[in-house]
C-alpha cells in the first residue's frame, strides 16, 4: 500500500484518507482512488455512483441520510475548502450519537470516508467549494432522512458559525464571523432533531 495513507477516526467506521501527491514544477498528479489499496487497507466497498456540487460561501448541506437504503460516502474538495461532518446513527456503536468533522480542501487533498449509517453534511468556508464524493447505493428521493444542523443534542461545532439556537432548523441570525450570511435550503431549514431521527 505505497499511495494512500488512511487513518482511522475518533467515531467509529469514519477514516481520513490521505492520496500520494506527486508534485514537480509542472504541477501534480495522484490517484484519487485505488480499489487495491483501499481493500489493503481494509475497505473494501463497492461504489456505485459518483457525485459532485457547487456551493458558495456561507452554504451549509446537511444533515443527511437514506433510510432504507444508507449510503458509505467516499468525499473530497476539488476546488475551494468545506468542513465537512459525520454523525453516527447507528444504535449498536460506541459511538453512537457523536460527530465528527474534518476539514477538507484542494490543497490539503484529504478524503473522508463515512460509512454506511451516518447523517452527512459539509459548510462551504471558501468564496465557492466544489465537491465530489463517491456513493455505496444510489440516490432514492424516497429514502431520504435528515436532522437539524444545529441539534444542541449532537452539538456539532461548525467553525466561523456566529448565532443563537433558536429550537428550530432555521438559518435565521447566524452568520459566518465575516459576515456572510448562513445559507440553507428550505428542506435543511425545516430538519427535526436527533431525538427523532431514523436509526440504523
Amino acid at each position: 500500500m505505497g499511495q494512500i495513507k488512511v487513518t482511522k477516526c475518533p467515531v467509529e467506521g469514519l477514516y481520513i484518507i490521505e492520496p500520494a501527491v506527486h508534485g514537480d514544477a509542472r504541477g501534480y498528479f495522484m490517484e484519487t482512488y485505488n480499489l487495491r489499496d483501499m481493500q489493503e487497507a481494509g475497505l473494501d466497498m463497492n461504489f456505485v455512483q459518483d457525485n459532485q456540487s457547487m456551493s458558495v460561501k456561507g452554504v451549509l448541506r446537511g444533515l443527511h441520510y437514506q433510510k432504507e437504503h444508507p449510503q458509505g460516502k467516499l468525499v473530497r474538495v476539488i476546488k475551494g475548502r468545506v468542513f465537512d461532518v459525520a454523525v453516527d446513527l447507528r444504535v449498536g456503536s460506541a459511538t453512537y450519537g457523536q460527530w465528527y468533522g474534518v476539514e477538507l480542501s484542494a490543497e490539503n487533498h484529504k478524503q473522508f470516508y463515512i460509512s454506511e449509517g451516518f447523517a452527512h453534511g459539509f459548510l462551504v468556508l471558501s468564496d465557492t467549494a466544489e465537491f465530489c464524493y463517491k456513493v455505496t447505493d444510489f440516490y432514492r428521493p424516497g429514502d431520504e432522512g435528515g436532522i437539524a444542523w444545529n441539534d444542541p443534542t449532537i452539538g456539532v461545532e461548525w467553525p466561523q458559525v456566529v448565532g443563537t439556537y433558536n429550537g428550530t432548523a432555521s438559518a435565521e441570525g447566524y452568520i459566518l464571523a465575516d459576515g456572510t450570511p448562513l445559507i440553507l435550503s428550505d428542506k435543511d431549514q425545516k430538519q427535526g432533531l436527533f431525538e427523532d431521527a431514523f436509526r440504523f
